[in-house]
Formats: structure tokens, sequence, C-alpha cells
């Protein structure tokens, strides 16, 4: 992988890192960038056979791996899951809290239940994910990584129910840096714009849009998973023993003009997609 190329092969060698929504998208390519530095991997999420794939790519790579399902809205699944790294892989030493759910709907039409949704999915699900990793985390004196969105920050049409869960993510992960500093724990938050081939663009934009959701991005290209990958290994490495509390933007520049320009291209066929809602 590219960053080996940067970045010593042993960087991680001996630790063991933990990552929700780890079966694909975004969170599995920060597990495949974590595994080339060396790391274990813990991988969960809620299906089984999706996770079993995904492992099998991340020993490909000469990882040793853990693969258990476990639904982030459930503290004790999540507890199994960990313990289960532990005693597996070795103590979690690095945690991203990646599992997310998304989808379109005007506020209008979005159900109580829809907006709980994805509340309890990105929020109750990245706080579940902290507090079961204390522990391990306050051992190994550990980093905490919680994959946001440019929705934390800045309204987008069709998107409340992620505003509002997204914004406490990142209000939380700055509250977790300030009190659990004393445990020599960081805690951070990484910004994708938009990423190419994932499941979350592939539920928001309208199909054969890349070209144009291209050319809204100030750096003329979308985003890929190495992108996020190649900055969670930078945070949760000692060349950010000193980042914690921080929002690191891994957008081509994309939240430097809000949402306007991403409201006007994806209109047509969000408002589409709301109807259905």
């Amino acid at each position: 992988m590219e960053i080996t190329r940067i970045l010593a092969r042993d960087l991680f060698a001996g630790q063991t890192v933990f990552i929700t929504g780890g079966g694909s998208g975004i969170n599995l390519g920060i597990a495949k960038n974590l595994a080339a530095l060396g790391a274990n991997v813990a991988i969960c999420g809620r299906t089984q056979e999706k996770l079993d794939a995904a492992a099998d790519e991340l020993r490909a790579m000469g990882a040793k791996v853990s693969a258990v399902a476990a639904d982030v809205r459930d503290i004790d699944a999540l507890k199994a899951a960990m313990e289960a790294a532990r005693e597996s892989l070795g103590t979690i030493s690095v945690v991203v809290a990646g599992a997310a759910g998304n989808f379109p709907a005007a506020a209008e039409k979005l159900s109580s239940k829809g907006f709980e949704t994805v509340v309890d999915i990105d929020l109750v699900g990245a706080f579940n994910t902290a507090n079961a990793a204390f522990d391990q985390l306050r051992e190994t004196k550990g980093s905490l990584i919680f994959i946001s969105a440019g929705q934390a920050f800045s309204p987008y049409a069709w998107q409340v129910h992620v505003c509002a869960a997204k914004a406490g993510i990142d209000n939380m992960m700055r509250t977790l840096a300030l009190e659990w500093g004393r445990f020599g724990i960081r805690a951070n938050s990484i910004v994708p714009g938009p990423i190419k081939d994932t499941e979350g663009m592939k539920r928001l934009a309208p199909p054969g849009m890349d070209d144009k959701v291209a050319q809204a991005v100030p750096l003329k290209r979308m985003g890929t998973v190495d992108d996020i990958g190649q900055t969670a290994c930078f945070l949760a490495s000692p060349l950010a023993s000193y980042v914690s509390g921080s929002l690191i933007m891994v957008d081509g520049g994309q939240n430097l003009e809000g949402s306007g320009r991403w409201t006007e291209l994806m209109a047509a066929g969000i408002r589409d997609k709301s109807d259905d809602m």
C-alpha cells in the first residue's frame, strides 16, 4: 500500500486496534491501512458474513484479526467483542468509532423512528464504543478516533438527523479529550468529504454523479478510503502524541464553502429519494 512507502511497516506492530463498522467502506479502509503498518485488527459490525469477508482481506495482508458481530447500540455486545479482541490479539490501544447510518429525508417527512435510528447508531453508538473501550484505553494510554462529517458544523438539506448526531459526536469527542486526558487517552475526529465507492455516497448521490461531485470539491477529485485511512494512521501514531480534541478535515476543501453547492448538485436526486421516506 502507498502508506508503507511513507511510514514504517512495523509502526503499529504489537498494537491492537478496534474498529466499529469495520466490515466495509471507510472503516475497512482504515483497518487495511493500520494492518499494513503492522497492527492487529479487531472489527465489529452487525453482519457476521460481511465481517468474515473483510477479515479474510485483512488476513491476506498478514494481519491477525478478530471479527465479532456486535451492534454499537448494544453496549454489552460491544464489551464482549472488545474482550474477545483483548483475549486473541492483546489489549486495545486504538479505537475507531466509525459505525454510522444515513439516508436522505426531508425533515417534515422524516419519522421520529428514522431520526432516532440515526442518532442511536451514530451518537449513542459512538458513546457506547468509547465507554466500552475505556478500561483498555486507560491501560494502554490509547487513541480514540471518531468518524464525523461536515453535517456536524454546517446545515445540510435532507440531513437533519445526521446533522444532530454528528454535532453531538464532535462535542462528545472534545469532552472526552478534556476528561480523559488525565488518563493519557487522546480523542479526535476525522471529517471525510465525498469518498468514492462507499455506501454513504451511494445513498446520497444520484448514480453517475461522480464527475460532478468531484468538480464541487476545491481539489477537483473525490476522496478515497485510503485518504481517511492514512489520516487515522497519523492520529493513532506517536506523530500525533500531542494532538487531542481536534477535528481533522479530510475533504479536499469541500466544506470550506458550506453545503450550498452540494445542495444544488444533489437537489433533484435527493428530493426524489426523500419523497419515498
